[in-house]
C-alpha cells in the first residue's frame, strides 16, 4: 500500500463535515442514520462507535475515506450490535475483523472498491445479511460458510480473481441475483455462469444432491424488526407478502435518500451561513483597518499641516528678527556717526583754544605792539573766553539731548522686540498645546477602536470557544452513558448470578432440613456449647442492676460475660477511660464513650437524689436470659428433635469472648465470631471444609 494511505491529515472542510455530522448524529430529533462519508478519515473514530451504542443508530455510511482497518485499537463491533446498514465503499480495507459476525442485525453490507483479499469465516454467522457487495476488490475465494447466509439475496463478486464458487452456496434458497465476471470462471462452467444465477443455483443444487425451488417461495426476515426470526424453508411461502416487504422497503429506502438529501440542504444551509459569518468577520477587520488607516492617514495631514505651520512661523520670526537686527545695526551706526561727530566737535572746540592762545599772543603782541592797557586787554580776554564757553556750553547741550534721545529711542526698540518675542512664545505654545490635544484625541480615538476590535474578536472567540465545549460535553455524555450502560449490564449480571447463589444455598438447606434428624446429636451437643458456665452465671448474678440494665439498654449484653469475669462496677467505670475499655475488650470506641457518660449521669443522679441509689448487695435476677430447659433423663432418649429449636446467643469457640455470629456451609454450624473465621478452613466442630460463611444479624 502506497504510504500516502497510511497517514494523512484531514483537511479543514473535512474535520468540520465530521463535527457538524456527529454534532447531527446526537441532535434529539436525529435519525438512525450516521453518516460521516468524505471526511478523509484513516480509521473510525470512537466517538463514532459509542454515538451508534448509545443512540442505537441503524445506517452507518463510511465510504469515500482512507480506512484501511474497520476496527481501530480500544473499540469493539459489540458497539455496531444495532447496525443493519454498513456502507464502507471507496475506502482501503485490506481485511474484514475475524469477529465480523458478531454484528447478527447485518441486513446490508457494501465492501465495493476496497482491497480484501479475502473474507473471514465468521461471515456466515450475519443470519440477516440480505445484500453483500464485494466488487472490485482483490478476493480469490470465497469461504464456505457463506452456504449459511440463509436471508441473502444480493451477492455481487465482480471485478475479483475468483475462478470457482463454493457448493455450499447452493443453501442460500433466497440468493435472486449473483453478479460474477463469467469469463474468468472455472466452476460452474462458463456456459453455466452466463445463463444467469438460477443456472448457476441449479448447477449447484445438483452438484449437492439438493432440490431447487425459486427464491420467492422462500420467507424473509423483516427488514426494520429488531432480533427477527431466521428464516425457514418452506416452498409454500406467499409471495404477496414477499411483494409488500419489496414496497415496504423501497419507501423506507427513499425515505432514507429524501431524509438525506434534507440533511445535505441543512448542512449545505449551515456552511453558508458559516461562510457568511467568516466574511462579515473578515469585512469588519478590513473596515477597522481601513478606518485606522484614515485616522492615522488625517494625524499625519494634520501633523505635517501644524508643522508647516510652525515653520512658516518660524520664518516670519526670522525675518521680523533680521529686520528688528537690521534697525538696531542702522540706529547703532547713526549714533555711532553722531558720537564721531560730537568728537569732531571737541577736537573742533581743541582747535579753538589753540586759535585763543594764538589769538592771546597776538594780543599780547598786539598790546605790546599797540601799547594797550591791562584793563582793556582783561576785559578783551574775559569777552573773548565768555564767548568762547558759551559756544562749547551750547554745542555740550546739543550733544546730551541727542545723546538723550538715542537712548530713548534705543530703550523703545528693546521693548517693542521683547514684546513681540513674548508675543510670539505664547502663540507657539499655544500651537503645541493644540497639536498635543490633537494626538492624544487621535491616541485615545485608535485605543478605543482596538479595544472594540479585541472586544469583537474575544466575543467572537468565546462564540467559537463554547460551540467546541458544547460538542466536547456532548461526547462526554455519550462516553459516560456507554460506560453507564456498560455499568448497569454488568450489575445485571451479578445480581442473577447472586440470585442464582442464593437459591442454590436456599436448595441445600432444605435439603438439609430433611435431615435434621440425622443431626439431632450435633445439635444436642451444640446446645450444650451454649450454656454458660456455672461461675459465670454466679458472677453475671453479682453484678449491679443498674450497670446490667444499662449494658442491655445500649444492646451490649454481649459484655456482660466480660463485664462479671472482671467485677466491674459503676464507681469503677467512673474512674476508668476508653482506653480501660478497650483493654477489656469493648473494641467499639462509640460505645465505650457512651457507656461511660451515662455511667457518670447514673452517679451524678444518685449524688443529686440519694434515695434512688441502690444498695450494693442487690443483684440482678430478672434480666437472666432464659436457661436451656433440663435434659430428659438418661433412660428417656427421644427419638426425634423437637418442632422448634430454641436459638440462644453462644459465644466462639476459638476466642471465647465474642458472640458467634457465622454460619457454616455446608455442616451449618454456628460456633464462630467474624474475626475468628477468616483464616479457617474447615469446621472446629465436625472438621468439615468450609464452603461458604454466612453473616448472621440480630433484629432489635
Amino acid at each position: 500500500m502506497p504510504l500516502f494511505f497510511r497517514k494523512r491529515k484531514p483537511s479543514e472542510e473535512a474535520r468540520k463535515r465530521l463535527e457538524y455530522q456527529m454534532c447531527l448524529a446526537k441532535e434529539a430529533g436525529a435519525d438512525d442514520i450516521l453518516d460521516i462519508s468524505k471526511c478523509e478519515l484513516s480509521e473510525i473514530p470512537f466517538g463514532a462507535f459509542a454515538t451508534c451504542k448509545v443512540l442505537q443508530k441503524k445506517v452507518l455510511i463510511v465510504h469515500t475515506n482512507h480506512l484501511t482497518s474497520l476496527l481501530p485499537k480500544s473499540c469493539s463491533l459489540l458497539s455496531l450490535a444495532t447496525i443493519k446498514v454498513l456502507d464502507l465503499h471507496d475506502n482501503q480495507l485490506t481485511a474484514l475483523p475475524d469477529d465480523i459476525g458478531q454484528l447478527t442485525a447485518l441486513q446490508v453490507l457494501n465492501m465495493e472498491r476496497n482491497q480484501l483479499a479475502y473474507l473471514p469465516r465468521s461471515i456466515g454467522n450475519l443470519i440477516q445479511l440480505q445484500t453483500l457487495n464485494v466488487k472490485d476488490n482483490k478476493l480469490k475465494e470465497l469461504p464456505d460458510t457463506l452456504g449459511e447466509l440463509r436471508s441473502l439475496r444480493t451477492l455481487d463478486i465482480s471485478g475479483n480473481e475468483i475462478q470457482r464458487l463454493p457448493q455450499m452456496l447452493a443453501h442460500v434458497r433466497t440468493l435472486e441475483t449473483l453478479s460474477l465476471d463469467a469469463s474468468s470462471m472455472l466452476y460452474p462452467p462458463q456456459e453455466v455462469c452466463g445463463a444467469g444465477t438460477a443456472a448457476i443455483q441449479q448447477f449447484l443444487c445438483k452438484e449437492s444432491g439438493l432440490d431447487f425451488y425459486p427464491p420467492s417461495q422462500y420467507l424473509l426476515p423483516v427488514l426494520e424488526q429488531d432480533g427477527a426470526e431466521n428464516s425457514q424453508d418452506s416452498p409454500d411461502g406467499p409471495r404477496d407478502r414477499f411483494s409488500r416487504e419489496e414496497v415496504e422497503w423501497q419507501n423506507r429506502f427513499s425515505d432514507y435518500e429524501k431524509r438525506k438529501e434534507q440533511k445535505m440542504l441543512e448542512k449545505l444551509e449551515f456552511e453558508r451561513r458559516l461562510e457568511l459569518g467568516q466574511r462579515e468577520h473578515a469585512q469588519l477587520l478590513q473596515q477597522s483597518h481601513s478606518h485606522k488607516d484614515e485616522i492615522l492617514q488625517t494625524v499625519k495631514e494634520e501633523q505635517s499641516r501644524l508643522e508647516q505651520g510652525l515653520n512658516e512661523r518660524q520664518r516670519y520670526l526670522d525675518a521680523e528678527r533680521q529686520r528688528l537686527q537690521k534697525q538696531l545695526k542702522q540706529t547703532e551706526q547713526s549714533i555711532a556717526g553722531r558720537i564721531q561727530k560730537l568728537l569732531q566737535d571737541n577736537q573742533r572746540q581743541k582747535k579753538s583754544s589753540e586759535i585763543l592762545k594764538s589769538l592771546e599772543n597776538e594780543r599780547i603782541r598786539m598790546e605790546q605792539l599797540m601799547a594797550i592797557t591791562q584793563e582793556e586787554t582783561e576785559n578783551l580776554r574775559r569777552r573773548e573766553i565768555a564767548s568762547a564757553m558759551q559756544q562749547v556750553l551750547t554745542e555740550s547741550c546739543k550733544s546730551r539731548l541727542i545723546q538723550m534721545a538715542y537712548e530713548s529711542q534705543r530703550q523703545s526698540l528693546v521693548q517693542q522686540a521683547c514684546a513681540s518675542m513674548a508675543e510670539m512664545d505664547e502663540r507657539f505654545q499655544q500651537i503645541l498645546s493644540w497639536q498635543q490635544m490633537d494626538q492624544n484625541k487621535a491616541i485615545s480615538q485608535i485605543l478605543q477602536e482596538s479595544a472594540m476590535q479585541k472586544a469583537a474578536f474575544e466575543a467572537l472567540q468565546v462564540k467559537k470557544d463554547l460551540m467546541h465545549r458544547q460538542i466536547r460535553n456532548q461526547e462526554m455524555v455519550s462516553e459516560q452513558r456507554w460506560a453507564l450502560s456498560s455499568l448497569l449490564q454488568q450489575l445485571l449480571k451479578e445480581k442473577k448470578q447472586r440470585e442464582e447463589e442464593l437459591r442454590t444455598i436456599l436448595t441445600e438447606l432444605e435439603a438439609k432440613s430433611e435431615t435434621k434428624q440425622e443431626n439431632y446429636w450435633l445439635i444436642q451437643y451444640q446446645r450444650l456449647l451454649n450454656q454458660k458456665p456455672l461461675s459465670l452465671k454466679l458472677q453475671e448474678e453479682g453484678m449491679e442492676r443498674q450497670l446490667v440494665a444499662l449494658l442491655v439498654e445500649l444492646s451490649a449484653d454481649h459484655y456482660l460475660p466480660i463485664f462479671a469475669h472482671h467485677r466491674i462496677s459503676l464507681d469503677m467505670l467512673r474512674h476508668m477511660s476508653p482506653e480501660d475499655l478497650a483493654k477489656l475488650g469493648v473494641s467499639e470506641d462509640g460505645l465505650q464513650h457512651e457507656i461511660l457518660r451515662r455511667v457518670q449521669d447514673l452517679l451524678d443522679v444518685a449524688r443529686i437524689q440519694p434515695e434512688l441509689k441502690l444498695p450494693k448487695d442487690e443483684v440482678f435476677g430478672v434480666l437472666e436470659p432464659p436457661t436451656t430447659p433440663q435434659e430428659p433423663p438418661e433412660s428417656v432418649r427421644p427419638s426425634a428433635p423437637p418442632a422448634e429449636l430454641e436459638v440462644q446467643a453462644s459465644e466462639c469457640v476459638v476466642c471465647l469472648e465474642r458472640e458467634a455470629q457465622m454460619i457454616f456451609l455446608t455442616c451449618g454450624h454456628v460456633c464462630c465470631c467474624q474475626q475468628c473465621c477468616q483464616p479457617l478452613h474447615t469446621c472446629p466442630l465436625c472438621r468439615q471444609e468450609i464452603t461458604q460463611r454466612l453473616r448472621i444479624y440480630h433484629s432489635s
